[in-house]
């Protein structure tokens, strides 16, 4: 019983400190204090990025950076937010088999993914909206994607050109999709992914309709800025104001994704795309299937951060499935929960060829800007680095299912 309160508590907790309450503890129920903890003085006020310690600590960062309402986009989940909680959670409950005896002389974080040599198997996932958290939003994104050889995906709802993405990146960047409800949008929108020199596409699958985002509709009430002075019209609506959407017609756009999203929309949507089409979203073996059926060329496991719904199904514990449903025949890709080097270790062990990264690179965005993401990168690279001498695997393509098992603890 006293666990399952202790559970209870440290939700609680966790939940108001997205929001920045101060949470009520009942007086049966005084906080639980470390000897560490208890003789430890103050830290010192982070003026830097380099100051900070591991990803997570970024996410306080920017909610002192932020107003309520942004601070509340990048966090918020559907329902209870527990989605949201699982997907991280999750990874502790997959244990890391070290090994003592091997040569680590030349280890390397190094991989190949599309016949193309990357630095790292991390990259730098869709996120809408970026000038909310910065003013150099998407820019100072790509900028230090650059800086540090990282893949990007760029957002439908981009708050800035893609051409000055691009720009920034200095190479392509792949293009996610939301497709709306026209198809003459959907196809405008590819048009110009391609002619910027940016042909791949990433569908984004799992954005099925309206979503309960009850902790962002908390932090809007508790902003008192006007959000007419950004939004227009008070609508939020990406197709109204977006740069993506600049030039199209979107009178007839209701929704980001179409009802009919079929395998027929699939084979509609695999004849436009001159690139490699990318699904996001994908949790079960049986979409992995009809994914590879009608010419997917990746794969991502993602629940869109827990926003969309709460299943509670964390996506590293979907990955298993997925990647039997892939077969070997095209890489599975996963986001959703990344806070630690070991999680990208137990990530690639368990099937996937490279990871995304969301939220944390939000925070890093909003705490400092470039260096902010860049210091985010540079932690989870030096945290596998580490991880990966522990498990004597001197190269991504040594880690291995038999590296991980499953807690019996969790």
């Amino acid at each position: 019983m006293q666990q399952k309160s202790l559970s209870r508590r440290t939700f609680v907790n966790a939940l108001a400190a997205l929001l920045g309450i101060a949470p009520r503890l009942a007086a049966s129920e005084p906080p639980p204090q470390s000897p560490a903890l208890t003789f430890r003085r103050d830290p010192p006020v982070v003026t830097s990025a380099e100051q900070v310690l591991n990803v997570q600590d970024f996410e306080a960062l920017a909610r002192a950076a932020l107003p309520p309402a942004h601070f509340g986009y990048i966090a918020t989940g559907a329902d209870d937010d527990r989605t949201v909680v699982r997907n991280h959670d999750a990874f502790s409950h997959y244990e890391i088999r070290a090994h003592r005896f091997s040569d680590l002389a030349h280890l390397t974080t190094g991989t190949e993914v599309f016949g193309v040599a990357w630095a790292t198997p991390i990259y730098l996932s869709a996120v809408s909206a970026m000038r909310a958290f910065h003013p150099e939003g998407e820019v100072a994104v790509a900028s230090a994607a650059a800086s540090r050889s990282l893949q990007m995906m760029l957002s439908t709802g981009t708050s800035l050109p893609i051409e000055e993405v691009v720009a920034a990146r200095g190479t392509a960047v792949w293009q996610q999709l939301y497709p709306t409800d026209d198809w003459f949008v959907t196809t405008g929108i590819i048009r110009r992914a391609r002619e910027t020199g940016c042909p791949d596409i990433v569908l984004t699958a799992d954005s099925r309709g309206a979503r309960n985002n009850e902790t962002l509709k908390r932090a809007m009430l508790a902003d008192s800025r006007r959000c007419m002075d950004c939004h227009v019209g008070n609508s939020h609506d990406m197709w109204r104001r977006g740069p993506m959407f600049a030039g199209l017609d979107v009178s007839r756009v209701t929704t980001l994704v179409p009802p009919d999203l079929s395998p027929a929309f699939l084979d509609r949507l695999r004849v436009e795309v001159k690139g490699r089409l990318l699904i996001k979203g994908v949790v079960t073996e049986e979409d992995a299937v009809l994914a590879v059926e009608h010419g997917a060329d990746g794969i991502i496991v993602s629940n869109h951060g827990g926003r969309n719904e709460d299943t509670l199904r964390a996506t590293v514990d979907c990955l298993p499935e997925v990647v039997a449903g892939a077969r070997g025949r095209i890489p599975v890709f996963l986001d959703g929960g990344i806070r630690r080097g070991t999680d990208v270790f137990k990530a690639l062990a368990l099937g996937a060829t490279a990871i995304g990264l969301g939220r944390p690179q939000a925070w890093g965005l909003a705490a400092f800007g470039r260096s902010g993401v860049e210091a985010v990168i540079d932690i989870l690279n030096r945290e596998l680095a580490a991880i990966m001498r522990q498990a004597g695997t001197p190269t991504i393509a040594d880690i291995r299912s038999s590296l991980v098992v499953r807690s019996p603890y969790g």
